[in-house]
């Protein structure tokens, strides 16, 4: 076919990230990009760091400059969502009943975050972090200073907002269910790392604890399962996000956890891809299917999902990584969460000045790792990671045995 179409529905990083593949790569089809938001594609991970704290404007965080679409033919629909697909017809519907016939369709309709889902917390006084307007809401409430926020939730997205939230001067309390923050990402041990971090910057951790409730009126506060009230003036949910599949579902694709592809980011449906939040793909190098929420992955799918659709051999191979910035602590993270949990944990620098890499080890293979303000060491760390070889752990822990030597 000499002009084929290719709709991807959802213009987020990992949609944009395909539309740009696939023109740079010399596709000369049709591209249809749709976003349910106003504005031209954007990548997410400032919405908590920079453009939070104000450090950055928001046009740092475009993925490409606006008239990159128009000047490379990418018709780009804002404010337009995908309903449904008929993978017979080859037809998508679109909000408004429109249908638009296409060759191959990408799903990167992205994640939404999670209501706290107790009594209070659907009014207006309760923050989430998806869009840029969120994070502008949010920017506006807390550089105010000298208020109490609340947040609810130790992921990354609470402990970055709270961070946030003590740099403009504000009395800040997070709560979670958790021993220890963010122990489900990186384990107790490098939890610990952050919870101390946060202690010393002045923020009242309360672990193992419940909402159960959020009390507006005059005295607006957190209500936890103890019974105790926690007085709050902002109250910011951060308790994860779940894949947008209602438009997979609407179309009788199955699920797990997302969308499930192959290593090409191929559905189950012939000529449907699926990239993203959404997508949920079979790792080669683990043997399973791993679904991932970072900015990496978006690109990486993105990436291979252009490349499947023309016809090259694409597989999607790329290491999980994700950053963070807290406070003067800077960290990356390269490695696969499912093998590190619960595996043996290395340490070379000195973790109580928080300047370190961590590995995570299981059979002696590093299968994780993270550096803590030490940079430039990401590609041996993902060298190692690929490599799948034991090491020495007393090597490895030797900061005078240069990485590239193990």
């Amino acid at each position: 076919m000499s002009h084929p179409t290719v709709v991807i529905a959802g213009a987020g990083l990992a949609g944009a990230t395909t539309a740009v593949e696939l023109r740079e790569r010399g596709f000369a089809g049709r591209i249809l990009l749709l976003g349910a938001e106003p504005h031209h594609p954007y990548i997410r991970p400032p919405l908590s760091k920079e453009f939070l704290k104000g450090e950055a404007p928001f046009e740092d965080a475009a993925v490409k400059p606006d008239g990159w679409y128009a000047d490379n033919q990418v018709e780009f629909l804002p404010e337009e969502e995908a309903g449904s697909f008929d993978p017979a017809a080859h037809e998508l519907f679109v909000s408004g009943g429109a249908r638009i016939t296409y060759d191959s369709l990408v799903l990167a309709t992205g994640a939404s975050p999670r209501p706290l889902g107790v009594p209070g917390s659907g009014h207006g006084a309760v923050f989430s972090l998806r869009t840029i307007e969120d994070s502008q809401w949010l920017r506006s409430a807390l550089e105010v200073g000298g208020r109490r926020v609340v947040i609810v939730g130790t992921g990354w997205i609470g402990m970055e907002v709270a961070a946030a939230a003590r740099g403009y001067g504000n009395e800040v309390t997070v709560v979670g269910r958790g021993a220890v923050p963010l122990a489900s990402a990186i384990g107790p041990e490098l939890g610990r790392v952050f919870e101390t971090l946060h202690r010393d910057n002045g923020v009242d951790l309360r672990n193992g604890a419940h909402v159960v409730a959020v009390e507006g009126g005059d005295e607006q506060a957190v209500v936890l399962a103890s019974g105790e009230r926690i007085p709050a003036d902002v109250v910011v949910a951060g308790v994860g996000a779940s894949p947008n599949t209602i438009v997979a579902e609407r179309s009788g694709l199955a699920l797990d956890d997302g969308v499930p592809t192959d290593q090409g980011m191929r559905t189950s449906v012939e000529d449907v891809y699926a990239v993203g939040d959404v997508a949920n793909p079979l790792l080669r190098a683990i043997g399973r299917r791993l679904r991932n929420e970072h900015w990496a992955n978006a690109i990486a799918g993105g990436t291979v999902a252009a490349r499947a659709i023309l016809g090259e051999d694409a597989s999607y191979d790329d290491i999980p990584y994700f950053y963070s910035d807290q406070y003067d602590l800077g960290m990356e993270y390269s490695g696969y969460a499912p093998l590190a949990t619960g595996a043996d944990v290395v340490f070379r620098g000195d973790v109580e000045a928080r300047e370190f890499i961590a590995f995570w080890l299981r059979d002696d293979r590093v299968v994780a790792g993270m550096n803590v303000n030490v940079w430039d060491v990401q590609e041996q760390i993902q060298r190692l990671v690929r490599g799948g070889k034991p090491v020495d752990r007393q090597r490895l822990a030797d900061e005078s045995v240069d990485l590239a030597a193990l």
